[in-house]
Formats: structure tokens, sequence, C-alpha cells
């Protein structure tokens, strides 16, 4: 994930936990729900993701004793500042972060005069068609690949669900890669082989996105999903590099650790024909 400066929100975790949380919010599910549901779909949040989830909490008046504590013992124990260390953070930036994360306990230990008002929802429509086959140019020089299994226009967020793919290749691929292709499961980091599958935000794809991806076509699909259906489990981001990441992210760990075993791209495309049950 990016980070382009100390500030609390100046890194993709908190700025998409932070903009998932106003999404609903703004939408008038109240804020204990949401949190909730944005550490459902975190377990494993890192200190970025908390610190959004704090700073949302306490903007709309509902941040709750456990979660302040679990922000004062980070801040306390300055484990986010040895993570930056780890992560090679000059001395300057380890610096403004302390004095960052100083002042933003403070503000969370104050009380806010009144919660931050609910903004009218306009609705939006999803960047790409279901079936889309989208590439994007990998760390290696190659073409990768993610498909997009569906689009939402039934919340009013315009989400586009994306697998992405295990296509890494020196030719554009075309229509036949994608209906040949295997999933990307990711085993990198804290990741145990789970798929890269993601719901994504419109808002930040024409501004901040658009350059980086072609569409070379669509494939049918058969299944339907929804943003809040129990038909696979995926997580949700604005930050539309979430779909290269993760790809240059586990060919470099499986450089040492072996290829991580996969699964082909028709399970989540294609309906089960009635002899193939039972």
């Amino acid at each position: 994930m990016g980070t382009w400066g100390t500030a609390i929100k100046s890194n993709d975790t908190s700025a998409d936990t932070y903009a998932d949380f106003f999404d609903l919010y703004n939408d008038g599910k109240e804020p204990n729900e949401i949190k909730n549901k944005l550490i459902s779909e975190n377990p494993n949040g890192t200190n970025d993701f908390w610190f959004a989830l704090a700073l949302a909490l306490w903007e709309t008046k509902s941040l709750s004793n456990d979660i302040l504590e679990k922000i004062r013992g980070i801040v306390e124990s300055e484990s986010d500042l040895k993570l930056w260390k780890e992560l090679d953070a000059s001395e300057s930036d380890i610096k403004k972060r302390k004095v960052v994360l100083d002042k933003f306990l403070a503000k969370l230990e104050s009380e806010k005069a009144k919660p931050k008002a609910r903004k009218r929802i306009v609705k939006k429509e999803p960047i790409f068609k279901k079936g889309t086959c989208l590439t994007f140019r990998l760390e290696n020089g190659n073409y990768g690949g993610g498909l997009v299994l569906e689009s939402d226009f039934e919340t009013g967020f315009g989400y586009n669900l994306i697998v992405t793919t295990r296509i890494n290749q020196v030719e554009k691929p075309t229509i036949s890669d994608f209906k040949n292709c295997d999933v990307l499961v990711a085993s990198f980091g804290h990741w145990k082989n789970e798929p890269k599958v993601t719901w994504y935000l419109p808002k930040r794809f024409k501004k901040e996105f658009s350059q980086l991806f072609e569409n070379v076509g669509e494939i049918p699909i058969e299944l339907n999903y929804t943003p809040n259906g129990s038909e696979i489990r995926a997580s949700f981001s604005a930050s539309w590099q979430n779909m290269i990441e993760p790809v240059n992210q586990q060919l470099e760990h499986e450089k040492t650790n072996g290829i991580t075993k996969s699964f082909s791209i028709n399970k989540l495309i294609k309906r089960k024909k009635w002899w193939q049950f039972g």
C-alpha cells in the first residue's frame, strides 16, 4: 500500500478506510454498525486502519473507549514508529510522524463539539461493464490482468467487483488468456492463501488510476455478486492500485517461497452444470 506523507490519512489504507466509513455514514448507517462492519472486513487491520477508523469515529462523536485505548497503546509504545524504521523511513520523517501521532492522540482524547454532518449521497455508476478484461503493466515489465466480475447499479456507490489474475506475460493478454487464466491467491505478508477479490469505488479512478489500465475486451460472467452478499469474500477499496501491487508482491514472494497453489477463473465466472453437482 502506498504512503505519501506522515499525516494520518497520507496512505492508501487510511484514505480507503476513512472514505469507506463516510460512504456508509452518508448513506444513513450508524457509526457503531459501520465500525463493526469495517473491523469484520479487516480482522488483521494495520495501524493505519485503526488510526483512520478512530478518526472517523471521533468526528462522528462515536469513539469508544476500547478503540481509544488501542490507539493510545500504539502511540505510547511507539510501535508505529518502529514499523516506519523497519521500512527504512528517514529519521526526519520518523520525527515528523511522532509529532503527528502525539497530536492525534491528544485530539482523540478531547471531545468534539458536534458530530460531522451527513452529506447527501449522489448515486454513482460503476466504471466498467461486467465481464471487462483489464490489463496493466507489472514491475517486471510484463502484462498482468484483472477481470470485472460484477457492476453494481443497486447501492448507489457504483462498485466494480474485480478479481486479480495470475496473468504475467510479455505479450498483451487476449480474451482467450483471460478465459484460461488462474486467480491470484495471495500468500505474501499477512495474507493466508486468499484470492484477491475487491469491490472498487469509482470516485478516484478517472483522476488517479485510469492511465494504469487498458480494456482489452469482455467475456461472459454467468454468476452474480452483490456488495453486501455472501457469495464471495471480498474487500472494499478506493485505490485501484490494489489490483496491481499484490501481483508484484506475490511474484517477489514466490521467488523464495515457491508458487502458491491457485485455481481456475472459471470457478468465479461459470455456473455448475446439473451433472456436476453431487
